[in-house]
């Protein structure tokens, strides 16, 4: 057991703050916080007095390990190209989770993330959900599959477009992910015996898609794509998480009318293509203005995964309030992930997941001087 103190605590629990506050941490779960907590005997103390804690950020879109640092070549394990339609492929099975970059999360502030398949096919393969710190590689697996990665716009359509393969056009994307959803939808109709095992395997996470199992994922930047994406989810009756919505801010009626969440991002970037010629921070106070679920993504390594705070700043300087920045890299990633009842704030029962900073978080010069990852503590002292 070992307790934090002294603190200005964010608990992102209903946004409350607690000056000079205490936290209790047993078994990797939050045991007390507060004021005022009495302090066993036997509690290792780490006094933070004047300092800040927030519960550790989430990234809720990332390709960490498996699109890894330095290793360009070697370690560009992210997308299978070949066929657009991979839904069988899992992340987890590419991940090397000796990658610089997981340390660098810790010292960003970021203790968990989505690691999924790069956006190349309409269906790319099964996303995990990782912990940054814990006692083997095998143990940072926290949930594996977690979701179905796909992809619209763009990215298929220049892979296999530039080979005169299918698809190549916005059509024709539309209908490799409608005809996926479709041959999914038949064999949970027809009688198990009558299913052969090869596709069964090849089906088996379009299935879970399709009987809400796990989300969607779904890479999408222009509207027009959305649309498309929201007609899909209507043909079909899934759980779909929109993936970087660059210009969902087009479509925010839709949207809404859906109570279709976004993993907003990532924002610190450039335009580097003509799907991103909207992107803005600007756009997250439009989402909060509107009343969207969302939360920001780094897209590591398109964005240093350790800059997810700083893009939740960068949103503050155009507009966007400090609770909801701070919010939209915790408490509302969880909410949005399905994990808000062990993850995303600071309270009594949940994983011990915090951060300990020397200034506010959302001061581009605050630095990490404690992580806890389910009550694994990382450190300077510990890198």
């Amino acid at each position: 057991m070992f307790a934090i103190k002294g603190g200005k605590i964010f608990t992102q629990d209903d946004n409350q703050i607690i000056d000079d506050g205490l936290i209790l941490v047993k078994a990797g779960v939050i045991e007390a916080v507060g004021k005022d907590i009495s302090i066993p005997a036997d509690c290792e103390i780490y006094d933070f007095t004047g300092k800040y804690v927030t519960a550790g950020f989430i990234d809720a879109h990332t390709h960490i390990g498996l699109d890894e640092e330095i290793y360009r070549i070697e370690g560009d394990d992210v997308n299978e190209i070949g066929n657009p339609i991979t839904p069988f492929l899992r992340a987890v099975d590419g991940i090397n989770f000796f990658d610089l970059a997981f340390a660098d999360a810790l010292k960003g502030g970021v203790t968990r993330s989505v690691c999924m398949p790069g956006s190349a096919n309409i269906l790319g393969g099964q996303a995990v959900f990782l912990k940054h710190l814990a006692p083997s590689p095998s143990q940072m697996i926290y949930q594996s599959p977690y979701a179905l990665k796909a992809a619209l716009g763009e990215n298929p359509k220049r892979v296999y477009g530039q080979d005169r393969k299918m698809p190549r056009t916005r059509m024709a994307n539309a209908s490799l992910l409608r005809e996926a959803f479709y041959k999914a939808s038949k064999l949970i109709d027809k009688d198990a015996k009558d299913i052969s095992a090869e596709e069964e395997f090849k089906q088996e996470a379009v299935i879970k898609v399709l009987k809400k199992e796990m989300p969607l994922f779904l890479h999408i930047h222009r509207a027009d794509d959305i649309l498309t994406a929201l007609r899909i989810k209507d043909e079909f009756d899934f759980d779909l998480i929109i993936q970087h919505g660059t210009e969902a801010h087009l479509v925010l009626d839709e949207i809404v009318k859906r109570d279709v969440p976004i993993c907003l991002g990532p924002l610190f970037v450039n335009r580097s293509k003509v799907e991103m010629k909207e992107v803005a921070f600007a756009n997250a106070v439009k989402l909060a203005d509107a009343g969207v679920k969302f939360c920001l993504i780094s897209d590591h390594p398109v964005t240093p995964i350790e800059h997810l705070r700083v893009s939740a700043a960068l949103a503050v300087k155009e507009g966007l309030d400090m609770e909801t920045a701070l919010n939209a890299i915790t408490i509302n990633s969880a909410r949005i992930l399905g994990v808000d009842g062990e993850l995303g704030s600071i309270a009594t029962g949940k994983k011990a997941d915090l951060v300990v900073f020397d200034k506010h978080p959302l001061d581009f010069g605050a630095k990490v001087e404690m992580a806890v990852v389910e009550g694994l503590i990382w450190g300077d002292n510990l890198e």
